[in-house]
């Protein structure tokens, strides 16, 4: 086994006790990337081999002892692009971290290079991204999910030892699934949205994607927290989300929504529900069936409220700002023609939509009404976690589709997030950790928590986890790349 293919906590142990070298972790990560990322193509810019050296070195002494982390390209990162899978910010070089990202250095952590994704965070299959598509380390004909495709396909792929996301409706967790890692969506304001390029400002979290769940807990201690600089941040402590993990789930109650088995599930899928339930009562938690009534209406909740915000989010992109700008004599031509071609057919779509449903005589019937059944939507939630502790289900109702199997058919393409997007609406946490396998594909586990309840979560996913015991990721074979510093559009 590679150092390449240890979790981050694994490797810290290897090099506090001189097992191993950071030269050594690098040299294996470099392999990887060598030999597997032309076929995947996970990322858009990688670091310089001899520099990302450098950097480690300098942070032997800290936490993360300079142990490299793959960035999704949505997140503000100081000496690499940040062009969110856009021909719009093709160019775009940040002159400041996030503040994700400045926790992470702080820590010790390097910045291996930036993932690709869907463009701005807009999709579920990382085929819409302005440049490449990205391919699933199991089936190289198949989608790693979306819209952090990139940063899941190269955990699983064993080409970043972890990854930060987003989520939004799902982008971190339905990649995961189907990639066959672990994906963390905090609760809303428990990272800094700060440095995040916003897409929908009161859904948008940064979490990790990992190869266990310890790692995500330990990643997660360390970019949660306050930040002055995010108004809708929270100050939940400096919490080490590591302690306890080992306590196990005695006594927990465990709630599986029968909206969440609805058709649409196969009967392999089902048959991994019901393994995911016996574990669970082996570990001695008590399952229970309920209800959470308004889910049939969280997809077109989500799409009417993420795309509103992303019309208003999205105006900055003017021609005007950033790298695109259109040669045209007229100021409205300017606006019009920069983004006609900066922009994707997605992110057009959504755009549209969303504008739509702010415009005056529309708001209330189209964006207001969202909201209300988002609320009501919340308020199943807050009901079922009166009765049970922790909620699970399917993470997706599939396993990784084909690349162009959904790129023609939105409505397809936006079911693949049917199960993550009620617990965004709520803005409570989440996790996909890997539950087997679904046609020969990785088929995911979600257990989501109450507000705040991330100790309980991780807790719970690391009692499955270990319990379970499921494979390693596989990583595809395929042609060796050639060596190169940098990768791009």
């Amino acid at each position: 086994m590679g150092l390449n293919e240890r979790p981050l906590h694994e490797l810290i142990g290897l090099l506090e006790g001189g097992e191993a070298s950071i030269e050594e972790v690098i040299q294996d990560l470099y392999s990887a990337l060598e030999e597997k990322e032309t076929s995947i193509r996970a990322y858009l810019e990688l670091a310089d081999q001899e520099e990302l050296l450098a950097q480690a070195k300098a942070n032997a002494g800290k936490p993360l002892r300079g142990l490299p982390i793959a960035v999704k390209d949505n997140i503000s990162t100081v000496g690499f692009r940040t062009t969110c899978g856009s021909r719009f910010l093709e160019r775009f070089r940040p002159i400041y971290d996030a503040t994700a990202i400045a926790r992470l250095k702080a820590a010790g952590a390097t910045i291996l290079g930036k993932t690709n994704m869907d463009e701005f965070a807009m999709g579920s299959s990382c085929e819409n991204s302005a440049f490449f598509p990205t391919r699933n380390s199991h089936d190289l004909e198949r989608v790693p999910g979306g819209s952090s495709g990139g940063s899941a396909a190269a955990v699983a792929a064993h080409e970043a030892l972890a990854a930060l996301g987003s989520d939004t409706g799902g982008s971190i967790r339905q990649p995961a699934a189907l990639c066959g890692v672990v994906g963390l969506k905090p609760t809303y304001g428990l990272v800094s949205r700060y440095g995040l390029v916003a897409f929908a400002s009161s859904l948008d979290q940064i979490g990790p994607i990992t190869k266990d769940v310890q790692d995500a807990a330990l990643l997660l201690s360390l970019i949660s927290g306050w930040d002055p600089q995010d108004s809708t941040s929270l100050d939940n402590g400096n919490v080490d989300y590591t302690r306890g993990l080992g306590e196990g789930i005695l006594g927990f109650r465990i709630g599986l929504p029968r909206e969440y088995l609805a058709e649409g599930l196969s009967e392999e899928a089902l048959a991994r529900v019901e393994e995911w339930k016996a574990i669970f009562t082996e570990l001695g938690a008590e399952l229970r069936e309920i209800s959470l009534p308004h889910t049939e209406y969280a997809i077109p909740t989500y799409y009417l409220i993420a795309s509103a915000e992303a019309s208003a989010n999205l105006a900055r992109f003017d021609g005007v700002r950033y790298t695109m700008r259109a040669n045209d004599e007229t100021l409205e031509g300017l606006y019009s023609e920069s983004r006609d071609r900066g922009f994707g057919p997605e992110v057009k779509r959504r755009i549209m939509l969303g504008t739509y449903a702010l415009a005056a005589g529309y708001y209330e019937e189209w964006y207001g009404k969202a909201q209300r059944v988002r609320r009501l939507i919340k308020e199943d939630f807050d009901r079922a976690f009166q009765e049970v502790e922790l909620i699970i289900g399917p993470t997706s109702p599939t396993p990784a589709f084909k690349l162009g199997e959904r790129i023609a058919d939105p409505l397809q393409m936006y079911l693949s997030d049917v199960y993550t997007v009620p617990a965004s609406l709520a803005g409570l946490p989440a996790i996909s950790i890997p539950g087997g396998e679904v046609e020969g594909l990785p088929f995911g586990l979600q257990l989501i928590g109450p507000h705040l309840g991330e100790g309980r979560l991780l807790r719970a996913a690391y009692a499955f986890e270990r319990a379970f015991k499921p494979a390693r990721p596989r990583a595809p074979g395929g042609p060796r790349a050639r060596r190169r510093s940098r990768t791009g559009p």
